[in-house]
């Protein structure tokens, strides 16, 4: 079902620029993710795929997407309109320091379990890491393609929920709400790179191989994946929501093109550093936020 493409190498010359958009070209990311794993013949394999993957996502960010959901029409009743209320992230789940630490710990505790996961499943099908695309080859640039897909999706991503704000279609969203301990920095980087490796592997990694193993179309596992991505951040308010449905379109067709996940981890695990700890820092300075 693995099948090493020539196409997994992204180190041909040519500007940055040039290069990612050339890697998140559709017609060549489809091509090359078909090429890779092949759909499953036996109708009882399939079943239990097809059983597999509901399980999961209804344990995993399918239930968070509909927790979402949930919580975007509650506050679209409220009396209050979208853009007073907030979104807290982060937040502490107790008065005593040592007992809110472990709360965090948990928290942590089951997004590396959501990581762990997928790759274990995988893995009772003959796909190991490498299959995910969890190679330790080129470390430094597999570096530079997180932080060029850090500002792709950053800096964009800010002017959006900015204007979804001031449009009133979003939440004010404080990413963290924990008080000032010493830990707190520790705990925010942990939850960064937490959230980072669960939603990658799981919605990228292992969820596309799972619906191109049971025939469904590129195009239609595409934008499934970025579908479900975009739902568990609907909390945040429809630009949330549609921010990360983007976010989800450019990582899936990243990975489909290149099978690399290690840039799409880096380059989440720094976007929410950079909300976790700049909202921890800046919020008590900055008004706007």
């Amino acid at each position: 079902m693995d099948v090493h493409s020539p196409g997994d190498d992204t180190s041909a010359p040519a500007p940055r620029h040039g290069r990612l958009r050339r890697a998140l070209s559709p017609r060549e990311a489809f091509a090359r993710y078909s090429a890779r794993f092949a759909p499953v013949g036996d109708p009882r394999l399939r079943r239990l795929l097809t059983a597999e993957v509901v399980v999961v996502l209804l344990v995993t960010f399918g239930l968070s997407g509909l927790y979402a959901v949930l919580d975007l029409v509650s506050a679209v009743l409220a009396p209050t309109d979208l853009a007073d209320q907030t979104a807290a992230l982060n937040v502490s789940r107790s008065t005593l320091t040592w007992l809110d630490l472990a709360y965090q710990g948990l928290g942590v505790l089951r997004l590396t379990a959501w990581a762990l996961l997928p790759l274990v499943l995988l893995a009772h099908t003959g796909l190991g890491a490498r299959a995910v695309g969890l190679v330790r080859d080129r470390p430094w640039r597999q570096v530079g393609w997180g932080l060029a897909l850090t500002a792709v999706i950053g800096i964009p991503g800010l002017a959006l929920y900015l204007g979804a704000v001031a449009a009133g279609v979003n939440l004010q969203v404080a990413a963290s709400g924990l008080t000032e301990t010493w830990w707190r920095p520790i705990v925010l980087v942990l939850s960064a790179a937490g959230n980072g490796a669960a939603e990658e592997i799981l919605v990228v990694g292992y969820l596309l191989i799972r619906l191109r193993q049971l025939g469904v179309p590129p195009g239609v596992a595409l934008i499934g994946t970025a579908l479900l991505r975009g739902s568990y951040h609907l909390y945040q308010g429809f630009g949330g929501g549609l921010g990360n449905l983007a976010m989800g379109l450019v990582f899936a067709l990243w990975w489909m093109r290149t099978r690399r996940l290690w840039p799409l981890i880096a380059a989440h695990t720094l976007l929410d550093v950079f909300a976790f700890l700049g909202y921890a820092l800046l919020a008590p300075h900055v008004a706007w936020l």
